[in-house]
């Protein structure tokens, strides 16, 4: 029998209400004394407040087919799912133009892993700051450009490999607007830190 623990929440789900907090966890085969010790350590939290609980009951259970609103929540259910799908292409596709940026398709969640190549002064100015060097370009993005990324060192990278997460979920004008400043951005920092050997190359 396998133990089994899931979570979903609002703005993980498809109706992507980010900032909304209110979910769930499901226990499928726990044994009872562990689960009676999460239900207790549940108990001593504070519950999601009102809007997250309406939240997560419209997510569990959205309106039944036949009733008056099941066609209005249907179509707008397939209408985001759609303009997901096309903003993870923009996206990807944007960052794969850039030369220096690969990133595999999102497929699976709302966010982008692209990996960077960063010129090897940038890597060791990094490390002598104490700090890492996709950190580094993540800050550098966000004082030139704006854009938030997270660095992708927090994730357990292998050895070698630098990148960011960024997520899909802006409106597709505005993802047309990162994807240039995506490439503004890599450039410049490229030619700020490239040695002379790489500016040659």
């Amino acid at each position: 029998n396998l133990e089994l623990v899931s979570f979903h929440s609002t703005s993980k789900g498809l109706i992507g209400e980010c900032g909304r907090r209110g979910g769930y966890m499901e226990l499928v085969n726990i044994d009872p004394a562990v689960k009676a010790q999460l239900y207790k350590l549940a108990s001593s939290g504070l519950c999601s407040n009102v809007p997250g609980q309406i939240f997560t009951s419209l997510m569990v259970r959205g309106p039944k087919e036949g009733g008056e609103s099941f066609e209005s929540h249907a179509q707008e259910e397939e209408a985001i799912y759609e303009s997901l799908k096309r903003k993870a292409k923009l996206l990807v596709d944007g960052l794969n133009a850039i030369p220096g940026i690969a990133c595999e398709s999102a497929d699976g969640a709302m966010y982008a892993f692209p990996r960077i190549e960063i010129p090897q002064r940038a890597i060791d100015a990094a490390r002598a700051s104490g700090t890492t060097p996709d950190n580094m370009y993540a800050l550098s993005l966000l004082e030139a450009t704006g854009l938030c990324v997270v660095p992708a060192s927090g994730f357990g990278q292998a050895e070698g490999r630098f990148g960011f997460r960024t997520t899909f979920l802006p409106s597709e004008e505005e993802l047309e607007v990162a994807v240039t400043k995506f490439a503004d951005h890599h450039a410049a920092f490229c030619a700020t830190w490239a040695s002379d050997a790489e500016l040659v190359a």
